[in-house]
């Protein structure tokens, strides 16, 4: 027997409930996997709370690191034994072992701890797929200015070390003058207190009148429209979450008054529909990670059964850098 953690309805963090479960073998591309260490992400509230609606009952979680224990037909990438880990579709990452489509699943190298895949397989893969494929028209260069919206959560401190990386110019903001040092302290070139400063001014100040190339946004309604206006010409408003409630719907010609403006909405899981893209991201994590350009931010370690206390934490932004559950 195993167990999960999963919601039966939409609702709070209480809404989290034990159930034990039989898993048998794996079928046709699919592995067995015993979760070591497992991640907690913002994705998990919006699932949680019907932001984001699933098939009802549902186990949550999108991202965790272990061993495999069986594979299926088909699956030659992975065999019994391996260190693997995975940020993937569909949710059910929060219990002891799963069954699960191979396609997303990746061999683990062994100078990656468990803890440390499971506080960046999924928010690694988002600051890939973010920083090297989610670009303005005029691409990011050595020396650009770009703005990160919650850089001191899991996803924004792999972001300060991997845009310094690459000789970008990150500009954090954070609620407090703690998380803004916190992210100084992992890359970024500059950082705002948005509780204090009003970071459209100050991002003004800090290129001289410019702008920025990109604002990747993660927090969504409190920042979207005044996003806009740290933007240059021609540059790339990507929102990627939406932690602080959803957007309201846009009028196009908003984008045209602020310099021919681009907008999307990314999502990581429309780059790992194919082996081939996740292992590609993945490789180019993996070697950040192992080569000591992007350390992961393990923020705080909980047993899988305070699940509930740990969604508490998330929604009240008290928590830096990642979370990772232990089962």
């Amino acid at each position: 027997m195993s167990y999960a953690y999963q919601i039966t309805a939409p609702g709070g963090p209480e809404a989290l409930q034990r159930v034990e479960r039989g898993l048998g073998a794996p079928g046709p591309g699919e592995v067995r996997i015993r979760h070591r260490a497992i991640g907690l992400n913002f994705i998990d509230v919006y699932h949680r709370t019907g932001l984001y609606p699933l098939p009802l009952p549902h186990a949550l979680g999108m991202e965790a690191a272990g061993l495999v224990e069986a594979v299926g037909e088909g699956v030659t990438h992975l065999q019994p034994g391996d260190r693997a880990a995975y940020a993937s579709n569909p949710p059910g990452a929060y219990a002891d072992v799963r069954l699960m489509p191979a396609q997303n699943v990746c061999r683990l190298p062994e100078a990656i701890t468990f803890e440390e895949a499971a506080a960046s397989m999924l928010k690694g893969l988002t600051v890939q797929y973010l920083l090297r494929k989610t670009l303005p028209v005029q691409g990011l260069q050595a020396g650009d200015f770009l703005l990160w919206h919650a850089a001191a959560g899991g996803v924004g401190l792999i972001a300060c070390q991997w845009a310094k990386h690459l000789g970008l110019k990150l500009i954090a903001t954070a609620g407090s003058d703690e998380k803004c040092q916190l992210a100084l302290d992992h890359g970024a070139a500059h950082a705002i207190n948005y509780r204090r400063e009003d970071f459209v001014a100050r991002v003004k100040v800090i290129t001289e009148g410019r702008g920025v190339k990109v604002v990747y946004d993660s927090v969504g309604q409190d920042t979207f429209e005044r996003s806009l206006d740290c933007l240059r010409p021609f540059g790339l408003m990507a929102c990627f979450g939406n932690a602080s409630g959803p957007v309201a719907p846009i009028a196009p010609g908003m984008l045209a008054a602020k310099g021919s403006l681009y907008l999307t909405r990314a999502t990581l899981f429309t780059h790992l529909s194919s082996r081939e893209s996740t292992q590609a991201m993945a490789d180019e994590l993996f070697e950040v990670l192992a080569n000591g350009a992007v350390r992961a931010p393990v923020g705080r370690v909980r047993p899988l059964n305070e699940v509930a206390d740990a969604h508490r934490e998330l929604e009240a932004r008290a928590t830096t850098g990642s979370t990772v559950l232990i089962p």
